[in-house]
């Protein structure tokens, strides 16, 4: 597998985030749907929970890695 250059990882970059937005408001608008017709939250709030708190996680982690690689 080769190295994307600049523009290839841009697209890359832009399509993951629209995907993700995607599925953020898909989870979003069924959290709310089943909210509204069963009074409970279910699947769609442990997946839309659960999906933001490990991508703030994984953010924190990474920059935290490339901090301390950068000092040393």
């Amino acid at each position: 597998m080769r190295k994307m250059d600049e523009m290839e990882m841009y697209i890359s970059l832009k399509s993951i985030k629209i995907a993700w937005f995607y599925t953020i408001a898909f989870l979003f608008i069924w959290l709310v749907y089943e909210h509204v017709t069963k009074s409970k939250f279910g699947l769609p709030f442990f997946l839309f929970i659960t999906q933001n708190v490990i991508l703030i996680i994984s953010q924190f982690i990474i920059k935290h890695r490339m901090v301390d690689n950068n000092e040393k």
